[in-house]
């Protein structure tokens, strides 16, 4: 299977796997957490959209150059993301463990290297 249809695969699924778990928080979460708590699973779901769609640049982007090696890089970097930043958000409201906030901004900075081999890629043209 090539790169592009790996990516492809994740982003698809984590696609459905967000707006499932956004209408489960809009219709199955709402007057059972704080609104605080409510907000920060929101933000969970907001950010795994903003980097499924990070994927899909990915994939259009080793569709153009194949054998780039950032660019496979920033795609891991987003999945790699997706689950620390995203899921420990929502493993943290959904039990209370505090300590896992402690993971999440690993999350953050997978996010911004990957933003940032994309950009080079695109500078590059590689």
């Amino acid at each position: 299977m090539t790169k592009e249809r790996v990516f492809l695969t994740i982003l698809s699924i984590s696609g459905a796997v967000a707006v499932g778990l956004g209408a489960f928080g809009a219709h199955g979460l709402e007057g059972r957490l704080s609104a605080g708590a409510l907000e920060t699973y929101q933000t969970a779901v907001r950010y795994q959209f903003y980097q499924t769609l990070a994927l899909l640049v990915v994939v259009v982007t080793l569709t153009r150059w194949p054998t780039s090696k950032m660019a496979t890089t920033a795609g891991w970097l987003f999945v790699a993301g997706i689950v620390l930043f995203s899921g420990s958000l929502y493993v943290l409201v959904m039990t209370g463990v505090t300590w896992l906030g402690a993971i999440t901004p690993l999350g953050g900075v997978a996010f911004i290297v990957g933003w940032l081999l994309l950009a080079t890629v695109a500078w590059r043209g590689r």
